[in-house]
């Protein structure tokens, strides 16, 4: 007498496994891309005379497991976005805080864009 026993599927051929890590790249790309495109909005609502320069330098990086968006760290960036030294009660600019609100839009709907990736990859994991 003896006893088969056979492990097969996506959690034992390394599909589950592949689906995950795709599942976590979208993620991180969605929500990339959601951030990009809402802080260029803001930009777009906000600026009162725009060149499109400060807008053409809005970028995102990945770094290994990262992706950031920025502004490739144009000088006048953090005086745009009311942190910068010149941002006084004597210029009385005090920024249009386009990254700071799209950083607190991230937080709070990142999980539900995150959310949506994996499930889009759920099939892949169930085989």
């Amino acid at each position: 007498m003896s006893v088969e026993i056979r492990f097969e599927g996506p959690l034992f051929d390394g599909r589950a496994a592949r689906a995950m890590q795709d599942a976590t790249d979208a993620a991180r790309e969605d929500v990339a891309e959601f951030a990009e495109t809402h802080v260029l909005m803001l930009m777009g609502m906000a600026f009162r005379n725009p060149t499109g320069y400060y807008e053409s330098r809005v970028t995102t990086t990945r770094l290994g497991d990262v992706s950031r968006v920025h502004d490739q760290g144009v000088i006048y960036g953090p005086w745009l976005e009311g942190v910068g030294s010149r941002n006084s009660p004597v210029t009385r600019f005090p920024g249009y805080w386009h990254w700071r609100r799209t950083k607190s839009l991230v937080a709070t709907r990142g999980p539900q864009i995150a959310e949506r990736a994996v499930e889009r990859h759920m099939p892949e994991m169930r085989g």
